[in-house]
């Protein structure tokens, strides 16, 4: 087992983020859209509020860990 050179460049890691984003934002799209139609026809709306805030995270979660890559 080798251990990882911290000097080691994260670049090959951008060509996967990039092949991702668009999966992760389809479903980021999808969990957001069910959170708020939910929210709409509940009584209790925090719960799928959250749902959308967390659908809204999976989808930024490519672009995101693209950029902090990207600020080493």
């Amino acid at each position: 087992m080798s251990a990882i050179n911290p000097g080691m460049s994260l670049m090959p890691l951008l060509p996967v983020l990039e092949a991702l984003t668009i999966p992760f934002n389809l479903l980021g799209l999808v969990i957001c859209l069910v959170g708020l139609t939910l929210a709409q026809r509940r009584q209790r709306r925090w719960p799928w509020y959250g749902m959308a805030v967390a659908g809204f995270m999976v989808a930024a979660t490519p672009t995101l860990l693209a950029q902090l890559l990207l600020l080493r």
